[in-house]
């Protein structure tokens, strides 16, 4: 079964409330039309109903099918500025609270907290920035995660070859604990994907033939992984080569469960990860799905600026499948 037919099956009929804020926007009422038509997600567009239904009829959609909720008449206002200065817990005023979630994002990101939607997606006209800041403060992450992460899906072929490369989207240098946390809630999202997760933590070193700070950072984040998840087989640090090809592995890593099979790459940094999916998407042909975001409490994920319509219907699909594993 091909991936999206997979998490298609697991999310159809399950009515999952996925909230968009940027509902004025063609590609995310196309997405949405698409999503409720075929019973996978239950579509919830922030903004004037008449705003709205304007840019709906110019595409050609019937709006009256979708529920709207418009922040300037929203019923529960009153309960979401409270329960988003108790959540802040004195940092904002009731009365910046009230500025604040006039934001569609943080209004957003607030229907998600109080439970009225189960997930949100946004990002296709705002940064990644304002995207992921109000859900760092309200959604926060998980017990145990310090940092939320962005993992990307690599696929490639009508057999569906299948890997997970994080963090690709969001920590610029994380720390080796962080790092483990990273590559704990990889081997996570490896499974919603059906892809049996062996984790891979990358270096320029194999087994101690480098010595740097770099290279150690990551044999601690090894460590530290393996202890809070040893139901998963983590390994490193590995060079590409060894983790990837066995034959390399067989002479770099010869006692390693994960060298030459693994599935899932967790880079030392932002920059070596950005720049390895990338390079795989473009001269390895494999479509690159995400960044999905990890170790939030429900998930919010974040479109490119430059998405199309069917980014906006894949990333909406991976965001209810998510909502699974909360």
């Amino acid at each position: 079964m091909e991936l999206f037919d997979s998490l298609k099956f697991k999310i159809v009929r399950r009515q999952i409330k996925i909230v968009f804020p940027e509902a004025t926007d063609a590609r995310i009422l196309g997405a949405a039309a698409r999503l409720k038509a075929e019973e996978l997600v239950e579509p919830v567009l922030i903004g004037n109903s008449e705003e709205i239904k304007k840019v709906a009829k110019g595409r050609g959609l019937q709006a009256d099918n979708f529920k709207i909720i418009d922040p300037e008449n929203f019923d529960r206002w009153d309960e979401m500025v409270d329960a988003f200065v108790e959540r802040r817990k004195g940092k904002v005023s009731k009365e910046d609270a009230v500025k604040i979630l006039k934001d569609e994002n943080y209004f957003g990101t607030m229907l998600t907290y109080m439970g009225v939607t189960e997930g949100m997606v946004s990002g296709a006209i705002h940064s990644t920035g304002d995207t992921v800041r109000p859900a760092l403060q309200i959604i926060k992450t998980k017990p145990g995660v310090s940092r939320t992460s962005g993992a990307m899906i690599m696929v490639r072929g009508r057999d569906q070859e299948k890997y997970l490369f994080s963090d690709c989207a969001i920590n610029v240098n994380p720390n080796a604990q962080e790092l483990a946390e990273i590559a704990v809630e990889s081997a996570k999202t490896a499974e919603l994907f059906e892809i049996e997760p062996k984790v891979a933590m990358m270096s320029f070193s194999t087994k101690g033939s480098a010595k740097a700070p770099e290279v150690e950072k990551v044999m601690e984040a090894t460590k530290i992984a393996q202890e809070l998840a040893p139901e998963y087989e983590i390994d490193g640090e590995l060079q590409f080569d060894a983790s990837y090809v066995s034959s390399v592995a067989q002479l770099k890593a010869p006692d390693s469960k994960v060298a030459g099979q693994a599935t899932v790459f967790v880079f030392p940094e932002l920059q070596s990860g950005n720049i390895g999916y990338k390079i795989a998407q473009r001269l390895g042909n494999f479509e690159a799905i995400g960044p999905i975001l990890q170790g939030l409490n429900k998930p919010v994920s974040d479109l490119s600026r430059g998405a199309n319509e069917e980014d906006v219907y894949k990333l909406s699909i991976i965001t209810a499948a998510q909502t699974l594993m909360n």
